[in-house]
C-alpha cells in the first residue's frame, strides 16, 4: 500500500513534467520514466531484498537486504540508500549502507565497480536489482583495502547480524518487516549473471608495497628469473674483473713513473757532464 501510493505520487510528478518540458526535448523526463518503471518492477518485496523511491525525492531510494545465506551475513537483514544522478541510466548510482554489517562502513559510499566510483565499466542497460545482486554477491568477499570496506572476525559480524534485526530507519521503521516472507527471491537473468560474473569491487588505493612484492613474485616466471641470475652473475664478474685490473694498471703507472725519472736524471747527469767539460777545456 506504501509502495502503490509513493508510485501514484511520482506519476504525478511525471505528468507535471511532461507539462514543463518541451514535447520535443523530453531529455529531462527520461529518467523519471526509467525510474517510474523501476519502481514499478520492484514494488513487491521478496525474501532476498526491497527497493522503492522516497515520497519526496524519486532519486533517492531506500533497499533493503537478506544476508546472502552459508556468509558470515546469513541471516542479517541490511538496510540502506541509493543516490541516483540526474542523468540515471546512463550514470551509475551511489550506494550506502546504513546498517552495521562488518563488511562495509555505514554512511559512506560504497566503492563497487557499478557505483559512481567506476562510471567507466557502468552499463545503462544495469538496474537497481542489479545494483542490490552485486551487493549481495560482494558482501562476503574480502575488502582488501576498497573504499569503504571493513575486514570485521567472523564473532563479530554474527553479533551485527543479531543486532540488525531489532534496526530501524527513520524513513521505513523496523527494516526487518520490509521483507517478504511469502515472496520467493526471482531466478537470476543470463544477463545479470553474466554481470554478476563481470563486476569486481575496485580497490581504490594503491596495494601496499608487501603486497605488490608477493604478486610481483609469483608473477616471475622462470626464464625471468634465469635471465636476473645470469645478469646478476654477469655484472659480479665485471666487478671482480675489475678488481683484479686495478692492481695491474697501478704497477705499469708505477712503471712508467719510475722510467721517466730513470731518464730525467740520465739527461740531467749528461748536461751537467757537458757543462763541467767546456769549463775546463776553457
Amino acid at each position: 500500500m506504501r509502495i502503490d501510493h509513493m508510485l501514484h505520487k511520482h506519476e504525478q510528478v511525471l505528468q507535471l513534467f511532461a507539462s514543463l518540458y518541451n514535447p520535443d526535448n523530453t531529455t529531462g523526463i527520461k529518467p523519471v520514466k526509467r525510474l517510474m518503471r523501476e519502481a514499478q518492477e520492484l514494488h513487491e518485496a521478496t525474501e532476498e531484498y526491497c527497493a522503492y523511491p522516497l515520497e519526496d525525492n524519486l532519486f533517492e531510494w531506500h533497499f533493503t537486504i537478506q544476508g546472502p545465506p552459508s556468509t558470515d551475513f546469513e541471516g542479517g537483514v541490511y538496510h540502506g540508500r541509493i543516490l541516483l544522478p540526474p542523468e540515471y541510466p546512463m550514470k551509475p548510482p551511489n550506494i550506502i549502507l546504513l546498517t552495521p554489517n562488518g563488511r562495509f562502513k555505514i554512511n559512506k559510499k560504497i566503492c563497487l565497480s557499478i557505483s559512481d566510483y567506476h562510471p567507466e565499466t557502468w552499463q545503462p542497460s544495469w538496474s537497481i536489482r542489479t545494483a542490490l545482486l552485486a551487493l549481495i554477491a560482494f558482501m562476503p568477499t574480502p575488502g582488501n583495502g576498497t573504499i569503504g570496506s571493513l575486514d570485521y572476525s567472523i564473532e563479530e559480524r554474527q553479533k551485527l547480524v543479531k543486532k540488525s534485526l531489532d534496526w530501524q530507519c527513520e524513513n521505513c521503521g523496523k527494516v526487518v518487516n520490509l521483507l517478504s516472507k511469502n515472496t520467493a527471491k526471482k531466478p537470476i537473468t543470463e544477463e545479470e549473471q553474466n554481470m554478476l560474473d563481470t563486476i569486481a569491487l575496485k580497490v581504490d588505493d594503491t596495494p601496499s608495497p608487501e603486497t605488490s612484492f608477493a604478486e610481483n613474485a609469483n608473477n616471475v616466471t622462470g626464464s625471468e628469473l634465469r635471465r636476473r641470475t645470469e645478469t646478476t652473475f654477469s655484472e659480479t664478474q665485471e666487478t671482480q674483473s675489475s678488481v683484479h685490473l686495478n692492481p695491474q694498471v697501478e704497477t705499469m703507472s708505477s712503471s712508467n713513473d719510475l722510467f721517466w725519472s730513470i731518464l730525467i736524471a740520465v739527461l740531467a747527469s749528461a748536461i751537467i757532464l757537458l757543462v763541467l767539460r767546456r769549463l775546463f777545456l776553457v
